[in-house]
């Protein structure tokens, strides 16, 4: 199964659902804007509209989808709108793309269920799975491929 989900520069979220028992494939990439095919050059113009996403393949009898949303609510603060520590824009928005109904329900039942840890609003949308434009190969498993990944180990 699939899941995708935007919380902030895509190299972090990437390597903490790598780590993540269940999880047997990722990809970074681009979601949610209106360019077709952009490029890493595009997204960071804040003309595309596209978040930095992570599609994430999982094996649902190891992993649910709910734990999926635990891992992504503890990853990063959903209370900042196009911001995430020191990166700032559009494409490092809160967002859960959703595929079907069930996602969306289990999504929406995350979001209110989390809202109880955060002061301030949360502001992640939660729409449908857009096309996915992956990103340029230099960006995929990019922590990995530098010895940082382990840094970002879940548990689930």
């Amino acid at each position: 199964m699939k899941a995708t989900f935007a919380a902030g520069c895509f190299w972090g979220v990437e390597a903490a659902f790598r780590s993540t028992p269940g999880v047997t494939a990722t990809r970074v990439g681009y979601a949610g804007g209106h360019t077709e095919n952009p490029t890493y050059r595009d997204v960071c113009s804040h003309l595309t509209g596209h978040a930095e996403a992570v599609e994430v393949e999982f094996d649902p009898e190891q992993i649910s989808y709910e734990n999926l949303l635990g891992v992504f609510w503890s990853m990063h603060n959903p209370t900042t709108p196009n911001r995430q520590g020191p990166d700032i824009g559009s494409q490092y928005r809160s967002a859960i793309f959703v595929r079907d109904e069930e996602q969306r329900r289990l999504a929406e039942a995350s979001k209110e269920a989390a809202q109880s840890r955060f002061a301030a609003p949360i502001v992640t949308e939660i729409t449908p799975a857009p096309k996915f434009n992956e990103a340029e190969h230099y960006h995929q498993q990019y922590y990995e491929k530098r010895g940082l990944a382990e840094s970002f180990h879940t548990v689930a």
